[in-house]
């Protein structure tokens, strides 16, 4: 992928836009597009001492030309579950090798299994950063796994997106969406109650990733519930779970590319990118009138991290307009206050009048909590029921 000039950018997305917001008003991540492997990187630095050997930087010390020297010198970012079509980072890697000379690769993965690699790792770390559901941020930050890195525009991101010095930022939000392969499916479901009284099978992915907790939680504010009451949530899918409605494959490319998920609940900053590469099939990315829930993921970059200043500086660059523009182009809402998408982009994005009545997850414990319940109690009451 080249990168993407603002002329080049409009081209690539015009045909990709095709979200049907009808009333707003994940899959986990498992595809990987490698671009170079760790041992690859360490033979070609010589075996240089990290900073994971050395324990964590204070990156929040150094200016931003100094981290950006430091970070060419480390040439290189090694990512966990920042794969390429996931809210378009495959824009954002490009830049950073054209502008700064970092190659880059990553290893797709949950954000439960990201913070589990991190911890397993501990000073031997091996990634340097994730990206992960925003129920997790606490958790990163409690079993001590990531430094912090604040970017220069930190006083333009909402108190609810950052964590305490940075070591943790939610750069953009998506949308709760249906992405529907309309060669398969006729009648697209425009909200949770249309696939209730369907017959649609529904994919929404593993309840251990943040994709499935936030599709969990959004269909219980559809039927009455909120974060406090699931309970609608878990009549629901007790439902579609006895009824044989539950695709119990994972939310990723290659299985809507395949035609084995006709429909399936995912993040509007998936849903785009998805629509955009899938050539096989017509695909239709609808948000719900009813049960819509605006949540973002967090960056973190691992306490222990090999390269962590080119770590911070690809923070610093998804927080810059350009870096803003791709997570929008892409489907996505940029968090920072201050930025306006260019005039030319403006018909191509989600505006925030289109999902004026969506649910913002602004209390990342609570959220958290949350998931929690959802997870165990899935676990516990609806995974004995599919069969498949």
């Amino acid at each position: 992928m080249k990168k993407m000039t603002k002329k080049s950018l409009a081209i690539a997305l015009t045909g990709a836009m095709c979200l049907a917001l009808v009333g707003c008003g994940g899959g986990e991540k498992k595809e990987t597009k490698a671009a170079e492997t760790t041992a690859e990187t360490t033979a070609e630095t010589g075996g240089e001492t990290t900073a994971a050997a050395e324990g964590a930087v204070d990156l929040n010390a150094l200016s931003l030309e100094e981290l950006t020297e430091k970070a060419k010198a480390e040439g290189h970012v090694e990512s966990v579950g920042m794969p390429n079509e996931w809210a378009d980072w495959g824009s954002l890697w490009t830049a950073m090798s054209e502008t700064y000379g970092l190659t880059h690769n990553d290893t797709d993965m949950s954000s439960s299994e990201e913070l589990q690699m991190f911890a397993a790792e501990g000073e031997n770390g091996t990634k340097d950063m994730g990206d992960v559901g925003y129920g997790f941020a606490g958790q990163a930050v409690s079993e001590d796994l990531v430094q912090g890195y604040k970017t220069s525009y930190w006083d333009s991101v909402p108190d609810w997106a950052k964590g305490e010095d940075g070591k943790w930022m939610v750069a953009y939000t998506g949308v709760t969406t249906f992405l529907v392969n309309t060669d398969q499916v006729e009648n697209v479901p425009t909200s949770w109650q249309d696939i209730r009284e369907g017959d649609y099978k529904v994919a929404l992915g593993p309840l251990t990733g943040g994709n499935a907790q936030g599709a969990f939680i959004a269909s219980a504010y559809a039927f009455g519930g909120d974060m406090n009451n699931l309970e609608p949530a878990f009549e629901f899918w007790t439902e579609m779970a006895e009824a044989g409605r539950i695709n119990t494959l994972d939310i990723t490319q290659a299985n809507f590319e395949s035609g084995e998920i006709s429909v399936g609940i995912v993040w509007s900053f998936q849903g785009i990118p998805y629509s955009k590469n899938i050539s096989q099939y017509a695909m239709k990315a609808v948000v719900p009138s009813d049960g819509c829930l605006q949540n973002g993921y967090a960056s973190v970059i691992n306490k222990y991290a090999p390269h962590p200043h080119a770590a911070a500086l690809t923070r610093e660059v998804m927080f810059s307009d350009e870096g803003q523009t791709y997570l929008a182009l892409a489907g996505a809402m940029p968090t920072r206050e201050d930025f306006e998408i260019a005039e030319e982009y403006a018909d191509q994005v989600i505006s925030k009048e289109d999902i004026a009545d969506a649910v913002l997850i602004s209390d990342a414990e609570a959220y958290s909590a949350a998931c929690e319940t959802a997870k165990t109690r899935w676990e516990e009451e609806i995974a004995p029921l599919l069969v498949q």
